[in-house]
């Protein structure tokens, strides 16, 4: 038995070192397995990256929509609409928007 693993000596390093390779190739925080995962986190990322940068510019240009010259008959159209705001003794009228899916 001795004398045939001493014959062999080379043949089982090898297969060992394969295996070895083979496992830390598959597993591990630098594995096939988890690059895949990172790289689906990456994607999120950037997609969440984008979303939130159309989110910046929306916020941008609302903002530049303000200025110290106010429309005052813009912002009551506002809250009328919004707050349901009205005048003492004004009658109003509620019109429902129908959403008509098709």
């Amino acid at each position: 038995m001795l004398q045939r693993l001493k014959k062999n000596y080379f043949l089982l390093i090898s297969v060992f070192l394969i295996i070895y390779f083979f496992f830390n190739l598959l597993s591990g925080e630098r594995g096939l397995i988890s690059y895949y995962e990172k790289k689906q986190i990456l994607n999120d990322l950037k997609i969440k990256e984008s979303s939130l940068k159309n989110q910046i510019n929306d916020l941008d240009f609302k903002n530049s929509l303000l200025s110290d010259n106010l429309d005052l008959d813009y912002i009551e159209t506002l809250i009328r609409e919004r707050f349901l705001f009205g005048k003492k003794d004004e009658k109003i009228y509620i019109i429902k928007k129908n959403d008509t899916k098709n």
